[in-house]
This record gives C-alpha cells, structure tokens and sequence, in this order.
C-alpha cells in the first residue's frame, strides 16, 4: 500500500528506547521507517533521553525526539508523559504509535484525549515477562488496562501467544490486528559454503561447527545456562565453539562462567555476516513477543534451537523447521543442541524449511504495507 505523495500520513512513534541503544523493538523500527517513507508515511520518533545524547537529532532521515526522564521510575514515566504531549501537540500527527503497553501507550492515550488523533498499540511481549502481565501486576493496573483498552483504536499483535492474552482480556477481536515483524531478506540470506568460509576468515573466527546467540545479555535470556552446558558440550566436540554477540548487565558474568571454546563478539553492526558463518542458532530465553534475531537467523539458513515462548511457536515446527524446547531445563536445551550437531542432515533439512517459511509470510516489506494499510484505515473512518 502507498499512500499518494498528495495526502502523507504523519505518525507519531513512542518507544521507550531507540537508537544508539540496541534492542529487538528499536532495530525493528529503524528498518521500518525508511520503507513507510517510502509508502508515503512520515515517522516521528519520542523516545527517552539518556546521558550523551542530544534532544532532538535526525537519524538517516526520521527525526527524533529524546525527553527528560527521572531516575526513580514512578517519576521516569510521569516526566516522559508530560514531556512527550506538547511535543505531539506540535506535530499534529495523524495517528500516534505506541510501542508497549506501559508509559507510551498510556502518553498516547492521554493525547487522543487532547487532540482526538487515532491510537495504535504494538505490544511487544507476551507470557510472564510480557507487556500485559507486567502492566496489570501494578497498582491499579487492571483498572489502567480498562482504561487503555476502550481508548486504543488498534492493538498491533506480534504473536498468538499475544493475541490470546488481548482477547482473554476483554480487547474485541476486530481491534487485534496481527502484524508481526519483518525481516529484511535482501540481507539476511544464506550463503555458499565458499562464501561462509571466506566469511570465517574475515571476521577471524574459528573453523569447525559454530553455534551462535545473537542478543540481549540479559537474565531472562538464559545464556547463562547456555555456557553452564557449554563445557560439557565441549568435551563431545573439541571443534565446537559457542558465539555470542550482544551486551548487556550479564557479560562480565558469563565472560567469567565461559571457557576457551565460548568467543564473545559484542554489539556488532553486521550480524547478518556473523550469521551466515554460523552452522546452528540457540535462543534459550524464559520469554519473548517475536525474536528479531531468531527471524534472522531463519532467514539466513540456519537451523534454530528455541524455547516455546511467544512467536516461535507461530513459526518453528518441532524437528521440522527447528527445535522447540518445551519444558525447559538444561538437559532439555542440551538435547536439542547434541541432536542437531549429531545430524547434519536434520540440520540442513530443518534450515531450509525454515528459511522458506519465514521468506514466505515474515518478509520486512509486507510488514511495512500492512502497517500502512492499517493507518489508511483508521483515517477513513
């Protein structure tokens, strides 16, 4: 869907966090917004303002909004409101939306309420982590959900497991719009084997099979467990080697746990590169709403071992396209990760399934289209 160049659609974005600062819904959102502009839709970003970084800046074209926030978090959301509101005010955009449940849907809710713009609502996790469980675990939580719920002209939905939570909580069908996110395919795809092993020489990595997490160093991300099993793994296979690339408040812990056969790598800007010298990918995390990085992973060809939380059970079948972990414990994500290094044909089998099924339905661009045509919506009722 493009919108003519005659009627752009402004649309105002409110995320906690975005660029510099990493993460699965601000990556999602940096490739989406040169593909709206594109399809006629001018993005606006409000976002947190961290030390070092500027209030009002332009990133490849989007501009962006950075506002005080307060350390204590009662305060950090009451000050991001009441900052962000004038600065919709100004805009006077055609839709506002919010990415989460928590401070940007109810800022955008409260400015529905002044200025009468349409409200759209991505909630970004789900299970017991997620943006719903979080949300009416607070003090009046509940009653705030009720609120948000009659206001909120369309909740976006990443995953069943999201949509289920939405409906079971009173939100009517017809406002649940399923857009999960996207990949960009021109990027992440798989590669020759002559070209994985130049890859390998590049980036300096080492020969043999190489299992790689891509992510968050985080708790509820597990990678702890994932090293805590590394070293027995290892004793199996001499030439296995374990790559993690991500940072977070865990990695002078696990650089600690690890042993010599566990190589971090970091924030990196290529990841696809990383990916395509990669024989087998592991996300172990406790909860997610849909994992950028295990729809790259897919995308690029590789066979995933995952827990069966959030999207991944939209799009990994059990020894089909991947291996789900259902009852996790570590024996669990050890099993899945032996039999797919014992079985090369079950890894190059699972890896195109996959790899055909997220091309097909998680591709970036049909993302973007149905993004545009939900706003097209909300504008002509």
């Amino acid at each position: 869907m493009v919108v003519s160049e005659n009627r752009r659609i402004k649309v105002a974005m409110i995320i906690q966090d975005y660029l510099p600062r990493l993460g699965g819904a601000e990556r999602q959102l940096a490739a989406l917004a040169p593909l709206l502009k594109e399809r006629g839709v001018d993005v606006h970003i409000l976002t947190r303002r961290f030390p070092g970084l500027n209030r009002f800046e332009s990133v490849n074209g989007v501009p962006i909004y950075r506002l005080p926030i307060f350390k204590t978090k009662a305060l950090a959301s009451l000050t991001f409101t009441l900052a962000a509101i004038p600065v919709i005010r100004s805009l006077r955009p055609d839709v506002i939306h919010a990415h989460g449940l928590m401070s940007p849907t109810t800022t955008a809710v409260l400015a529905k309420r002044l200025l009468g713009t349409p409200v759209v609502s991505k909630t970004l996790r789900g299970g017991l982590l997620g943006d719903l469980a979080r949300l009416t675990k607070k003090p009046f939580g509940r009653r705030r959900f009720h609120f948000l719920q009659k206001q909120v002209d369309a909740f976006i939905t990443i995953s069943s497991e999201i949509q289920e939570e939405l409906l079971g909580s009173g939100v009517s069908p017809d406002r649940c719009i399923f857009i999960p996110n996207g990949v960009k395919l021109d990027q992440f795809q798989p590669v020759s084997k002559y070209q994985k092993e130049l890859l390998r020489k590049q980036l300096q990595l080492p020969d043999g099979l190489l299992v790689i997490y891509v992510g968050r160093l985080e708790p509820e991300k597990r990678v702890d467990d994932l090293i805590q099993i590394w070293s027995e793994i290892r004793r199996k296979y001499t030439e296995v080697h374990l790559l993690v690339l991500g940072i977070g408040t865990q990695e002078e812990k696990l650089k600690r746990m690890a042993d010599r056969n566990v190589l971090f790598g970091g924030s990196v800007d290529n990841v696809a590169e990383y990916l395509q010298t990669a024989d087998l990918f592991v996300l172990p995390s406790v909860s997610e709403g849909l994992s950028n990085a295990l729809l790259e992973a897919l995308a690029t060809g590789l066979p995933v071992v995952v827990t069966a939380t959030g999207g991944a059970t939209d799009i990994v079948h059990h020894k089909v396209s991947g291996w789900l972990i259902y009852d996790y414990d570590l024996q669990n994500l050890r099993e899945g990760i032996v039999t797919f290094l014992d079985n090369q044909l079950l890894r190059e089998q699972c890896a195109l399934e996959g790899q055909q099924y997220v091309t097909e339905n998680y591709s970036l661009i049909s993302t973007a289209n149905k993004l545009c045509n939900l706003y097209n919506t909300l504008l002509s009722k």
